[in-house]
């Protein structure tokens, strides 16, 4: 029985092990594909403004969605 035991102890211990491991790389993943998005939004930005009927404005420049600069909760 104990045998049993320690070698379910040790399949969870890799399956913890794994798990960890593949949030890490989700994790990096949505870093990654969240700088993409910033980047998009900020090139879409600039190309409506220089399409404007009455060109480029000066001022403000709208931000970031949140959705792309904040993690989610």
């Amino acid at each position: 029985m104990r045998e049993q035991m320690e070698k379910r102890r040790e399949e969870l211990a890799a399956e913890l092990r794994q798990g960890q491991e593949m949030l890490a790389e989700v994790e990096a993943r949505r870093a990654e594909l969240g700088q993409m998005l910033l980047r998009i939004s900020g090139a879409l930005q600039v190309l409506e403004e220089l399409l404007a009927p009455d060109g480029p404005t000066t001022g403000a420049i709208r931000p970031a969605p949140a959705s792309v600069t904040e993690p989610a909760a």
